[in-house]
């Protein structure tokens, strides 16, 4: 199973993760980081989770699994 963090971010507190980089994402460096902040806007693991392109994305793939 995939890891959800970086190991420096295992034992910090659900604001500390939510507050940091998406680099603390594993897979996510920090160009890519540094790009979702240029392109999107997006900073922190809170804006990752509640921009409205992923949550878009992320209904619609719920829905796929829903059509028949």
């Amino acid at each position: 199973m995939a890891k959800a963090l970086d190991k420096e971010f295992e034992d910090k507190s659900l604001k500390e993760i939510l507050d940091a980089s998406p680099a603390a994402l594993p897979g996510i460096i920090d160009a890519k980081a540094a790009a979702l902040k240029e392109l999107l806007g997006v900073k922190t693991i809170r804006d990752l989770g509640s921009n409205k392109y992923f949550a878009v994305a992320g209904v619609l793939v719920a829905l796929e699994g829903k059509a028949g």
